[in-house]
């Protein structure tokens, strides 16, 4: 056994998801930079209409991290569930299905994109001064695509294997490398939009294949009895029911999105380039609750596997604490500095754009208490297994928010499309955490409560 993989099956919980998730943490914070680092060097150098184009290209680009992050989390629960299970024979089959149908789903988006982006830019109703930049950075975009795809089953795989430390260290360089490629095309060679976007596309290439490597390493160092099978149709459906459901759960998130998105263009490029600021800002608090709920599903399918149910309980209490502690100073901050926030990613900021990017701000910010909660369950119930409760909850929040979004735009104006947030955030919270209180945890509870009372 290679000494980075680590058994969440044994020790404290809190400990244990401790030291795994916060590794996690600087991950996604580091994966976030990629972002932020394009929009930031996009609206200092070039201009808001080119910060406005990045912030408008990325609701599309959320569509392919849709699939490479279903592809993750497919492979990262049935891979830790074997792990806990200590079958290592099938883990690596796993490994190996993922990779190889992976790469077939990726040629098709890659065909789908490199046809339909234009199409979809229209269906958006992109401004036309924005049109041109916001094409030329999908273009780019998509070519990268397998790098997307290859490295997040990477790092999907490291986490299944209890390693959170491999894929830091790999975003830690990456992500750094991004910003002074960045700065250095756009800056000094004065490539616009098409500079951010290279940038991007060769650092997230290096660190892809880097990945990669370690992967193939870490897999030779696990000595098993007889021949790896290198693909499995009944692996490959265990991951499908995991995959599938995260894949429609993040596509249709993106999608509606979009369909937000739409009804901000229609107010303008100073509130899209206000939007586009401080939903980069919410996109990176989002994003770390969702990796850290991913930890938490790879902490469950291990325990699950090794059927230690009563540590999955102790991992939603865990969790919760986890995501809260970084709420606290992530809320003061956003509502005590939003403008400066929202202004850092502008040159010279119009009105409209600062007023956008801090109203949103002040409206999401305090339900990041909420959305937290949320997250933490659907990682359980995703680790165990339990799409259909985990899609239930995540389309309640989606079809509210988009919904009252068209709604409340109409009657309110801008405003209305953020308070459909809070609004998506906490229904879909309490069905969420319902449907973690009633998971076959709660049959093992009651078992050993009975028991207990037996033994008075």
């Amino acid at each position: 056994m290679i000494i980075m993989n680590k058994d969440l099956t044994v020790g404290k919980p809190g400990t244990v998801l401790w030291k795994f998730c916060l590794p996690l943490f600087g991950s996604i914070i580091f994966q976030q930079l990629y972002n932020i680092a394009d929009s930031l060097v996009a609206g200092k150098f070039v201009g808001e209409n080119a910060l406005a184009a990045v912030g408008n290209s990325y609701e599309i680009t959320l569509i392919f991290i849709a699939f490479a992050f279903g592809c993750n989390i497919g492979c990262s629960v049935i891979v830790s569930q074997l792990f806990g299970a200590k079958n290592y024979k099938d883990m690596k089959t796993a490994v190996y299905t993922t990779l190889i149908s992976s790469a077939v789903l990726c040629a098709v988006l890659m065909l789908a994109g490199i046809i339909g982006c234009r199409g979809l830019l229209n269906l958006i109703h992109t401004p036309e001064e924005i049109f041109a930049d916001s094409r030329l950075y999908l273009d780019i975009y998509i070519w990268g695509l397998p790098f997307l795809f290859f490295y997040n089953i990477a790092t999907g795989i490291f986490s299944a294997l209890g390693d959170s430390k491999t894929p830091f260290v790999f975003l830690a360089i990456s992500s750094t490398s991004n910003i002074l490629m960045d700065i250095l095309f756009v800056a000094a060679f004065h490539m616009g939009v098409a500079g951010v976007a290279w940038a991007t596309f060769i650092c997230q290439g290096v660190s892809c294949v880097l990945s990669i490597v370690v992967v193939f390493k870490r897999l030779a160092g696990m000595h098993i009895e007889g021949k790896t099978v290198w693909y499995s149709f009944d692996i490959f459906k265990k991951i499908a029911v995991i995959a599938i459901p995260s894949i429609l759960q993040q596509s249709f998130i993106s999608v509606g999105n979009i369909i937000i998105q739409s009804v901000i263009n229609s107010f303008g490029a100073g509130v899209i380039a206000g939007y586009a600021a401080a939903v980069k800002l919410n996109n990176l608090v989002i994003t770390s609750f969702t990796t850290l709920g991913n930890g938490i599903s790879n902490f469950t399918a291990q325990n699950m596997g090794a059927g230690i149910l009563a540590r999955v309980r102790e991992g939603f209490k865990v969790g919760v604490r986890m995501v809260w502690m970084i709420c606290v100073p992530i809320v003061i901050l956003y509502l005590a500095a939003g403008k400066v926030l929202v202004n850092f990613f502008m040159n010279e900021p119009s009105a409209v754009a600062t007023s956008t990017g801090v109203q949103f701000l002040y409206i999401v910010t305090p339900f990041y208490f909420v959305i937290s909660l949320k997250l933490v369950a659907d990682g359980i119930l995703r680790g165990a297994g339990l799409m259909k409760q985990f899609m239930i909850g995540t389309f309640t929040d989606l079809i509210l928010r988009v919904v009252l979004a068209e709604i409340l735009a109409r009657q309110v104006g801008a405003v209305g499309i953020w308070c459909a947030w809070p609004i998506g955030w906490s229904t879909a919270m309490i069905l969420s955490v319902l449907f973690y209180r009633n998971g076959p945890w709660k049959k093992k509870k009651q078992v050993n409560a009975a028991a207990r009372f037996r033994d008075r």
